[in-house]
Parts: structure tokens; C-alpha cells; sequence
């Protein structure tokens, strides 16, 4: 195992409990968290990139997922209902599971099979990751479905099925767009404040695609 990968395993290992925690406890607790990543993150923009309509498209990003984020975890219908109840608050938590699950399924497959590169924006890609992405992306269906109660969200639908693999492509597009704008500031992480991970924009480039596209849905009755 090689170091960087140990850093990775470490911080996600910290990272990822303490950020379901703030969204499990919600209000003033997922406020300030989200806040955290917000001025975190904009120290990246200003620090690492020099574009103006780059920081400007991923400030606006990062505003309108955050926005999402928040808004998904208290939806006001189901505001007063408890968490295993809230559609919106087990939508949250499901594409989170799967951008985890997509990221992982990229980097193993990608590892293990290495199969062509992808594209030059994103050297390290593959088409065995993009494979490896959608399929674990897919597990995430049934992690979630034996996580909520029954009669929450039916997740062992077809149509889940048709979102994780549209889910794990937006994510999937939304690392490559971060990827592209690297490689437009000649960088390779946005930051360093996620060992073995580099910045918050590193972390949470498809997530926040995803999530902006969740709550669009959501909002339009789309899902669930």
C-alpha cells in the first residue's frame, strides 16, 4: 500500500463520519459545517486559480450545491418528521453513498484492469474506471434500500437502478470538468488540506454536480 493511499484511507476514514454527523444533526450544526467547506473552499479558488470565470463558475457551483445540501436535508414538508422518514433527507444520503461507491469502483477497477486512458484532461482515467464507476454505483441502490425502513423509499426500483448509472456519470463528468480546469492552471490539486485527497474541490467535484442535479429532480417530482 502506498502512502498517498494510506492519507487517502485516513481522511476519509475522519472526513466522512464527521461530515454525516453535521448532516444527521442538521440546522445550526450542517449551517456552520457547510459554511467551513464554503470559506475552505474559496480559499482554494483564490489561492490556486487565477481565471476569473473559472473561480467564478465554481464559486456558483459550490453556492448552489451547498444550497442543495441544505435544502434536501430540511425539506420544509418533511421538516418535522423523523430522519428515516424524510424522502429528501434518504435522497441526500443515497447519492452520497454513491459518489463514494463511484469513486471507489473507479479507482479499483482502474488499478486492477488498466485498461485505455480515457481522455488527456484526466491522465489517470480509464475506461475500466468508468466501468468500475457504474457498477459500484449500482451497489449503492441496495446499501441504501437495507438502510432505510420500508416505508420510506422503494429504492429497489428500475429507475434507481437508470439513475445510479446516470448519477455516477455526472460525477463521473464532474471530476473531469474539475480536472480540466487543473490542468488550465497547470495544477494538480486544488489544495492540500485533505491528505492524500489535495482540496475540498478535489473531494467534492462530482458530489456537487450530482447533488445540484438531485435536488432539481426532487423539486420538479422526478424522484422519488
Amino acid at each position: 500500500m502506498t502512502r498517498n493511499l494510506k492519507k487517502r484511507i485516513l481522511t476519509s476514514i475522519i472526513v466522512f463520519p464527521l461530515s454525516i454527523f453535521f448532516i444527521i444533526k442538521g440546522g445550526n450544526f450542517l449551517l456552520c459545517f457547510l459554511l467551513i467547506v464554503f470559506f475552505a473552499a474559496n480559499y482554494e479558488l483564490f489561492s490556486v486559480f487565477s481565471k476569473k470565470t473559472i473561480i467564478l463558475f465554481l464559486d456558483l457551483i459550490l453556492i448552489i450545491s451547498l444550497f442543495s445540501i441544505y435544502t434536501l436535508r430540511h425539506d420544509s414538508f418533511y421538516f418535522n418528521t423523523p430522519l428515516n422518514d424524510q424522502e429528501s433527507f434518504v435522497l441526500l444520503m443515497w447519492i452520497i453513498i454513491l459518489c463514494i461507491c463511484s469513486d471507489i469502483g473507479g479507482y479499483i477497477f482502474g488499478k486492477t484492469f488498466k485498461w485505455k486512458k480515457l481522455t488527456k484532461i484526466s491522465p489517470n482515467k480509464t475506461l475500466s474506471g468508468v466501468l468500475g464507476s457504474f457498477i459500484f454505483s449500482l451497489f449503492s441502490v441496495f446499501i441504501v434500500d437495507f438502510l432505510v425502513t420500508p416505508n420510506t423509499v422503494y429504492f429497489l426500483h428500475v429507475k434507481f437502478y437508470f439513475l445510479a448509472i446516470i448519477f455516477s456519470l455526472i460525477a463521473q463528468a464532474g471530476d473531469l470538468t474539475i480536472s480540466f480546469f487543473k490542468r488550465l492552471e497547470k495544477i494538480k490539486d486544488t489544495g492540500k488540506i485533505l491528505p492524500g485527497h489535495g482540496g475540498i474541490f478535489d473531494r467534492i467535484d462530482g458530489l456537487m454536480f450530482v447533488v445540484i442535479f438531485t435536488f432539481i429532480l426532487y423539486k420538479f417530482n422526478v424522484i422519488p
